[in-house]
């Protein structure tokens, strides 16, 4: 009975959606992102909720497992946001390395939360500048070096890997640790290996306009270190000493048998991290269990977007400049950025075209996080100066290449450039 009336469910969600596709496939507007999902992933939260496992459990630990296989790395752990994952995963690295003080080399072009943990825990950013890939250089790296270097913090920016088998062999050579910010990038790959799979921690998003989502919000950290792993767990379960997993009531056989002092106390409830709560709900990953069989197809239209795109604005070069790739790298770009190179194009106001037009558009992120109010009296250092970082502040924007987008429209915003590109022609 209970199996006929789900099976009934599962239908009549399917045939809901045939009538009433999620907004998603409705609007006309071009979003620079979207959550693509259907009946498959409704229905995976539906059962979930009727099991009655709102919190973290089996699901949580299916897609974990899942991921790491995706990934290449041999855990990861289910964070609320990849903003989450980013203080998580330099939470771990601070307290497996020891170190409560020195200098991080990372970079000011970027999304703010890769860079907030770094100030958030006590350590100096030193900045160096990125290049025509939007990602910060090995060269770059090494002339920050000092005695005081712990670590090294990054973002594939967009998706575009950076020369990330360099970045470990100095850090390698000198003891660093490396916080590999995949947000923008699972996917794309380096010399054959996938990003994320090389950092001593790395962070990922379910945001909406990320490659998969998790209900709308959601996030991960992997890691090869098991050690490091535990840590992160910790401090990501309010603190909470016991490694079992939630949900799992005694699983180590020792719940029970644990002293704080001479006092008998059960160990679900010993806290050895000031920690937070960082878990996301059965529900999202439930949905994220789903949306991961379908990366693949995901990350196949994105990059067919991009060679689509490539070809417009190749026809469009001395106005326009697409981001370099390294030889080595095979992205899956998040979004296209493009930094405008004709100097009678005003970037706002091509923006406010576009969108008039019904295509969105974002700047890159923070372009130079130090003009910004919040980072005017943070303690840092600027290594070299930050020429192409400024440069993406003042000049660059991207727009979307998700699935959601497809040859029509990518032509229709190419007619749309052609037709601004004119009008700047005809002022002139």
């Amino acid at each position: 009975m209970k199996k006929d009336l789900l099976e009934g469910v599962h239908n009549a969600i399917q045939e809901l959606v045939k009538i009433n596709p999620p907004s998603f496939l409705k609007t006309s507007f071009i979003s620079t992102g979207l959550a693509i999902y259907g009946a498959e992933e409704i229905n995976a939260i539906v059962d979930t909720v009727l099991e009655g496992k709102l919190g973290l459990a089996t699901k949580g630990y299916e897609f974990e497992k899942e991921f790491s296989k995706y990934i290449g790395a041999k855990k990861t752990l289910l964070v609320n946001s990849g903003s989450s994952a980013s203080l998580l995963a330099m939470e771990g690295v601070k307290k497996y390395f020891d170190i409560n003080e020195g200098e991080i080399i990372t970079t000011a072009c970027g999304f703010p939360t890769t860079l907030n943990p770094i100030i958030q825990l006590g350590f100096k950013p030193v900045f160096v500048d990125v290049d025509e890939t939007y990602n910060m250089t090995p060269e770059n790296i090494e002339n920050a070096l000092s005695n005081k270097t712990k670590g090294i913090v990054f973002a594939h920016t967009l998706g575009n890997p950076a020369k990330i088998d360099e970045i470990m062999n100095i850090a390698k050579k000198n003891n660093l640790f490396v916080l590999e910010d995949c947000c923008d990038a699972y996917g794309s790959k380096y010399n054959g290996k996938m990003c994320g799979s090389f950092g001593t921690v790395s962070t990922f998003s379910f945001y909406p306009a990320h490659n998969i989502t998790l209900a709308g919000e959601g996030g991960a950290v992997a890691s090869d270190n098991l050690e490091i792993d535990k840590i992160m767990k910790s401090f990501r379960d309010w603190g909470r000493d016991c490694f079992c997993n939630a949900g799992q009531d005694n699983k180590c056989g020792k719940r029970f048998d644990f002293k704080i002092g001479d006092i008998p106390y059960d160990h679900k409830y010993v806290y050895s991290q000031i920690g937070y709560n960082l878990k996301p709900t059965e529900i999202q990953a439930a949905m994220g269990i789903v949306q991961l069989k379908k990366i693949k197809g995901f990350n196949k239209k994105r990059k067919q977007n991009y060679q689509d795109f490539k070809e417009i604005f190749s026809n469009l070069e001395h106005h326009f400049e697409l981001p370099k790739i390294n030889p080595k790298a095979d992205p899956v770009f998040f979004g296209l950025p493009l930094t405008i190179k004709n100097p009678k194009i005003q970037r706002q106001d091509l923006v406010k075209f576009l969108n008039q037009n019904g295509i969105g558009t974002r700047y890159v992120f923070g372009g130079n996080l130090l003009y910004h109010p919040a980072y005017k009296n943070i303690n840092h250092k600027i290594c070299g100066e930050l020429e192409q970082t400024d440069k993406i502040f003042k000049n660059s924007l991207w727009m979307g290449i998700h699935p959601g987008i497809n040859k029509e429209k990518i032509d229709y915003i190419g007619s749309k450039f052609n037709e601004y590109i004119k009008s700047i022609d005809k002022a002139r």
